[in-house]
């Protein structure tokens, strides 16, 4: 899940999420699974690093899934969200480590990222679980913070050593692309962006309406 790892190693990067999302894909419709929902990131919205690129195909590949599904009765559908706080590869345990010293390390004075707390990720996704209808992709709403902040949370008299965006790095984080945004639904906590293919039997009234009940 890492952008600088997948930056120097492309091809386990399309290894890992590609062709392993057709893995998990093949192996659900082998053996009869009835849902399945892809856990996505929000690098996957115009991605401008190969990580964001891998998992943006690894979301079309769950969707795309429902072509294959024949009369099977399976859906696929994604879930994507920003950062999980404290999570592997957090910057939030990075900072509290660098604390000690008097000095932290900031990429960029103006980053912006998304970010959840670990409980809030599992809850959205059992919920999702619950609504998916096959086909679509589940955003909460999310705040996002500066880089700063989280920098003057931690410790406000640290110093700050500025090393510069790490390759495949954007400033600012987005969930949703302007061109999904034209196939997006709003809720009270969350967005839906609904498939535009073909195949899709999405409902979107009665969808709303279970969303009322």
């Amino acid at each position: 899940k890492q952008v600088e790892t997948s930056e120097y190693n492309p091809f386990e990067a399309v290894k890992t999420n590609v062709l392993g999302a057709q893995n998990v894909i093949e192996a659900s419709l082998y053996s009869n699974v009835e849902k399945v929902l892809a856990i996505s990131t929000d690098k996957a919205s115009a991605p401008t690093n190969l990580y964001g690129a891998t998992k943006l195909v690894s979301d079309k590949l769950f969707i795309s899934a429902n072509n294959y599904k024949g009369n099977k009765k399976i859906q696929f559908s994604v879930t994507r969200y920003g950062n999980v706080m404290g999570s592997r590869g957090s910057v939030i345990p990075y900072f509290m480590s660098q604390k000690k010293y008097g000095t932290i390390d900031i990429t960029h004075k103006d980053m912006t990222r998304f970010n959840i707390k670990i409980e809030e990720a599992v809850k959205f996704i059992m919920n999702n679980l619950k609504k998916m209808n096959g086909g679509e992709i589940f955003i909460p709403k999310l705040h996002s913070y500066t880089i700063m902040d989280l920098k003057n949370a931690i410790s406000k008299t640290a110093k700050i050593n500025i090393i510069g965006i790490r390759p495949g790095e954007k400033i600012h984080e987005e969930l949703i692309s302007e061109p999904e945004s034209l196939n997006a639904l709003e809720f009270s906590n969350y967005f839906v962006i609904l498939p535009n293919t073909s195949f899709s039997n999405w409902n979107v009234e009665k969808f709303k309406l279970s969303e009322i009940k």
